[in-house]
């Protein structure tokens, strides 16, 4: 890494910042409409605090002639991720009085929209915070969208170059132009946001609830203003809109944009969107079924308690609906694998996605093929890609290191004394951006406030690798990374 690469890296960390400095406007004026004037000053120390820090990272200059080469790329992804979190934190240190461990947890967990959280009292909880913890989560979103549609396919990631037309390639380009492509997608999140916003509203929601939930639904983070999340709301129309704003967060961004530009059957095309939605058709079924048989709850009841809470775990938002860890064992193992799965490619949905598990199911019964016929020379193709050597590597390779990954975080936690559940399903929840874990700690009506700081981190750095596509920041702890 030279000194120039540095400052350029350096500089785009610096606008960052300087967004989010902006943007700490908005839960200014949230209090300003609250009439709470006096709960301003922490917001102000925080955003001159973070503004001061971009600008002398822009004032650096940047550096004429530099080409970030894709090892850059690894480097500036992950920083920039937590220097933003570093900063985002503030506003909960000086305004929460928070231990500055919470407060990075909050806002990571915010930013990388997993949702988990170590606060309580949301009900009474000043309405800057509340807004603040959305918006992070939206912020998040959108950020995480355009890393997967332009950098990660770039940087060979985990079989996200399966996704390259998306953006790219010459036949299938959804526009002349990436930054069009980007501009495009971020319409589109904004029209869901005010959509989403409308809905909840209409359903019964204040303005002020049905924009921070509409904020954390599309962006599948789970933050809400209530403790109960949205069991607080008893109306069923507010929980059939969450489910429809979850599941548009959970599809791709950029097939969105497609649609829009004259290829009304873009989405469903897609071989990932046929498999989520089936996926989830089939989990609503099946649970739903099983809760209707053993509860005595009328059927319609039945499945939007289900609806609501399966579509919240399979797309990692982590909204909850009643505490679904008291369902029974069953249903507890049900939610623990769908946390794995999480929604689609250029979605804000965390977890392993949708399509590596259909690659995965590709590889199994081309090599069944080849078991019954050896001389075969079997196709392998996936939405009209071949399955190359790279990609199904990639892909494999994202898919051991992510469960090493949680197996190693639970480990530590483990050897933290915390007990196997909360110790496994904790890491689980934080890697696969689901949020709630299930026990009676960290479940769906506990939180993370209870852990041990030296926890905390272990669960913040799980949630940073698990949004980042895991190699991303596994490569920057090898040491040829660092050599010229």
């Amino acid at each position: 890494m030279t000194s120039p690469t540095f400052r350029i890296i350096g500089f785009i960390i610096g606008i960052f910042l300087i967004t989010l400095a902006v943007s700490m406007v908005v839960p200014m004026l949230t209090l300003l409409a609250y009439a709470r004037a006096f709960e301003l000053r922490p917001f102000l120390w925080a955003s001159l605090l973070t503004f001061l820090a971009g600008t002398v990272l822009v004032l650096r200059g940047r550096p004429e002639q530099v080409h970030l080469r894709p090892r850059d790329m690894y480097l500036l992804t992950v920083s920039s991720w937590v220097v933003v979190a570093v900063f985002a934190a503030l506003p909960f240190v000086f305004t929460e009085h928070m231990s500055y461990t919470d407060a990075f947890f909050e806002s990571m967990s915010g930013i990388t929209a997993t949702g988990s959280t170590v606060l309580s009292g949301l009900d009474t909880m000043s309405p800057g915070i509340l807004i603040w913890r959305s918006l992070l989560h939206w912020l998040g979103g959108i950020g995480f969208i355009a890393m997967a549609v332009a950098i990660l396919p770039m940087l060979r990631i985990g079989g996200m170059r399966l996704f390259q037309t998306e953006s790219s390639d010459r036949t299938e380009k959804v526009m002349p132009r990436s930054h069009m492509v980007a501009k495009s997608i971020v319409l589109v999140y904004v029209v869901f946001t005010l959509l989403g916003t409308l809905g909840f509203w209409l359903a019964g929601m204040n303005g002020f609830d049905a924009i921070n939930h509409a904020m954390s639904a599309i962006s599948t983070g789970g933050f809400s203003t209530s403790d109960q999340s949205l069991a607080k709301w008893s109306q069923p129309a507010v929980h059939w809109v969450a489910v429809v704003v979850m599941i548009l967060g959970s599809l791709p961004f950029a097939l969105y944009v497609s649609t829009l530009r004259g290829n009304p059957w873009a989405l469903w095309r897609d071989e990932q969107v046929r498999g989520f939605i089936g996926l989830l058709l089939v989990s609503w079924a099946v649970m739903g079924t099983w809760y209707w048989a053993t509860t005595g709850l009328p059927w319609y009841d039945a499945l939007r308690h289900v609806a609501f809470n399966v579509t919240s775990v399979i797309t990692t938002t982590g909204f909850a609906l009643g505490d679904y860890s008291l369902w029974g064992n069953f249903a507890l193992m049900f939610f623990f694998y769908l946390g794995f799965i999480g929604g689609c490619s250029g979605s804000t949905a965390g977890g392993i996605k949708v399509f590596r598990f259909q690659v995965a199911y590709i590889l199994l019964k081309a090599s069944l093929n080849q078991l019954i016929h050896p001389r075969a020379v079997i196709r392998q193709q996936y939405n009209r890609h071949r399955l190359d050597e790279e990609i199904v590597r990639s892909v494999l390779t994202f898919s051991f290191f992510f469960g090493a990954t949680i197996g190693l975080i639970a480990l530590a936690l483990g050897l933290l004394g915390l007990d196997w559940m909360t110790a496994l399903t904790g890491a689980a929840s934080t890697v696969a951006g689901v949020g709630p874990g299930l026990g009676d700690t960290i479940g769906p009506a506990g939180n993370f406030a209870p852990l041990p700081d030296t926890a905390k981190w272990l669960l913040a750095f799980g949630m940073l690798v698990g949004r980042l596509e895991i190699v991303t920041v596994l490569v920057l702890f090898v040491p040829a990374f660092w050599r010229h």
